[in-house]
């Protein structure tokens, strides 16, 4: 506005019009502006069509008035699954995710966790099939190291973690909750079930400390005792993978010319593409479909 050529007799009439003069194109001798190219100015600014809004980076969803159609009842999210709601929906935004499927059989880790449970019982531990798909994403995790990483703020590097804490999706009455292990790669498997029923009584009691749910490098959510097929969980960020596991089943698999019944885990295994392709990806499920076949690799 200061800089503007203009005469004092303009200068005062755009400030009684609240005209930018700085804004204003000046048709006289020079550049010099007029009262005309203040009011042409004005009269383009209150004709012009209005401009049009934002665009919002995600769409909304639709406000619906449910009690329209019918009665309802309004029950507030608890404190968990506000926190765990918002944190998946930033990993699901933000990491591009690819799922990749495959089968485990598991029909001799199965006869060894049977034979096993004598022994742990007395120890007093309750040896679960999860225990066992810990330590066998260990020693992939050790295998592949880049599904043991993160990516920095930049998005420009690579963390590779030397520790291995393992965390497991947690079915609690107040909702979902991530106990983590840590260093699950020092552990056996018998201290491994032991961690296990610790942490996932501790979720459901409410117990259990923020410093007990941080720090996850690899995360497991495993719907076996549920039941499905297959699915496709949500990475735990800051983390790069994360493995879903369905329920096993029996299923006649060819075999030296015949069909043999055999144990079947379902694997899904959920992975941040900016860190991991495909084809690693399918080489870390078949490696851990291997290592879940090989009792004596676990033990």
């Amino acid at each position: 506005f200061a800089k503007a050529y203009a005469s004092p007799s303009i200068r005062k009439f755009a400030r009684e019009l609240g005209a930018d003069l700085g804004r204003v194109i000046g048709t006289g001798a020079k550049g010099r502006i007029s009262q005309d190219d203040v009011k042409a100015y004005v009269k383009r600014i209150l004709t012009a069509p209005p401009a049009a809004a934002p665009i919002s980076p995600l769409p909304k969803v639709p406000e619906v008035d449910f009690a329209h159609f019918g009665s309802v009842e309004i029950k507030p999210l608890s404190r968990i699954q506000k926190i765990s709601g918002a944190r998946l929906q930033a990993s699901w935004i933000n990491l591009p995710h690819v799922t990749q499927h495959d089968d485990a059989d598991i029909t001799s880790l199965e006869a060894a966790r049977v034979a096993l449970k004598g022994k742990a019982s007395q120890e007093g531990v309750k040896l679960t099939p999860l225990a066992f798909i810990v330590k066998a994403c260990i020693l992939a995790l050790q295998e592949f190291p880049r599904f043991n990483s993160s990516l920095d703020v930049s998005g420009e590097n690579l963390v590779l973690k030397k520790y291995f804490n393992i965390g497991f999706a947690a079915d609690t009455p107040n909702g979902l909750m991530v106990p983590v292990i840590a260093n699950a790669d020092r552990l056996n498997v018998y201290e491994i079930a032991r961690a296990l029923a610790s942490q996932s009584e501790k979720a459901r009691a409410g117990k259990l400390k923020v410093t007990e749910m941080q720090g996850g490098t690899f995360t497991i959510s495993s719907l076996g005792g549920i039941g499905g097929t297959a699915f496709t969980p949500i990475i735990n960020a800051p983390e790069v993978a994360i493995l879903g596991v369905s329920k096993s089943s029996q299923k006649p698999v060819f075999q030296g010319g015949t069909f043999v019944p055999r144990l079947i885990l379902p694997l899904s295994l959920s992975y941040d593409h900016r860190v991991i392709d495909g084809a690693e990806a399918a080489r870390f499920v078949v490696f851990l479909s291997k290592v879940l076949g090989d009792v004596k690799a676990l033990l």
